[in-house]
């Protein structure tokens, strides 16, 4: 694996700074139980990091302790969340506490052994599902996640359709989200939307809310298959020369606080991946309970850690872990 980091150092990427908190994204491990090619997690069946029970209080602290007044989402993310033991209490907790929980899904994870009820439960705590699914046609979702991820998934959504999920008159928010085959930037979300709506339902009667379409970022997994391929360089060309300066009062990173399995915090989850922390009064590292502990005001108008990777959330329509921000 090559270590991006030293390749992203060098930048002239704008500062900016961070607003009040709206979303705390929590990472609860990089075990999953597919290997894909696009992942800047280098997420995998054989990594063995998860949130411990004691971390999980800490975030469960802050929840309650935080600004209830503009906190609104729990963001829930991996490898496959759903693996880590202690994933259930925090989606319970969190939406006992009025919290929209959205559960960043790999859609194989519902049929894995021992989550076979994954699907009901995520439907009687109305999660928000925000699932990987990088493209409509079977070779190329193969080809990035593995043989037989398709029809597997294609399987998964009808199920999620069957408890209301995407369907119209429903509350059960199911996104979709799409990643580019290579070093090339994602297509336009609306029209690739439209494509995705008309193939899944005429060709499986898939009904779903929304497409999120993301860029791929030049770090862990995907970064090093460039570095191998010879491709980093020419993708981060491409990635500045297709940056625009709108998108930035729109990136995630303003109003998400993104906290990883050993619970330190940072400014998106790009960074957690890169070992870039968020810095509070010069402190080189936070945790996620110092902060519950505090006025939340504290990270409002700090500096928000920024490398040559972040012109993958401000080249051409913008990506964030919404979306398409233009």
């Amino acid at each position: 694996m090559h270590a991006t980091l030293p390749l992203l150092e060098v930048t002239a990427f704008p500062a900016i700074r961070r607003r009040t908190v709206e979303t705390l994204q929590v990472n609860l491990g990089y075990k999953c139980n597919q290997s894909c090619v696009h992942c800047h997690v280098n997420a995998g069946p054989t990594r063995t990091e998860s949130m411990s029970r004691e971390t999980l209080a800490d975030v469960l602290a802050y929840l309650e302790t935080a600004p209830i007044r503009t906190l609104r989402t729990l963001d829930i993310t991996g490898g496959a969340p759903e693996l880590n033991p202690h994933f259930r209490e925090l989606v319970t907790r969190a939406r006992s506490l009025g919290l929209q929980v959205m559960d960043r899904c790999n859609l194989t994870i519902l049929e894995a052994p021992g989550h076979e009820d994954l699907a009901s439960f995520l439907a009687a705590q109305r999660v928000e599902i925000v699932a990987s699914l990088p493209c409509y046609l079977e070779d190329n979702v193969d080809r990035q996640r593995g043989k037989g991820v398709f029809v597997t998934s294609i399987r998964a959504l009808r199920r999620l359709n069957a408890l209301g999920y995407g369907c119209e008159g429903s509350d059960l928010g199911l996104s979709l989200v799409y990643n580019p085959q290579g070093p090339v930037l994602p297509p336009e979300q609306t029209r690739l939307e439209q494509d995705y709506r008309r193939h899944l339902g005429e060709q499986f009667g898939i009904l779903f809310n929304r497409l999120y379409t993301l860029a791929n970022m030049p770090i862990q997994r995907f970064g090093s298959t460039l570095v191998t391929k010879g491709q980093f360089r020419d993708y981060m060309q491409l990635l500045r020369d297709a940056h625009r300066e709108e998108n930035l009062d729109a990136v995630m990173c303003r109003s998400l606080l993104s906290v990883d399995w050993q619970g330190t915090v940072y400014d998106c989850d790009f960074n957690q991946m890169l070992g870039l922390p968020l810095r509070v009064a010069g402190r080189p590292r936070v945790r996620i309970r110092e902060l519950a502990r505090r006025d939340p005001a504290v990270l409002e108008g700090n500096p928000i850690a920024v490398k040559d990777h972040c012109f993958g959330c401000t080249a051409g329509q913008g990506s964030s872990c919404g979306g398409a921000l233009a």
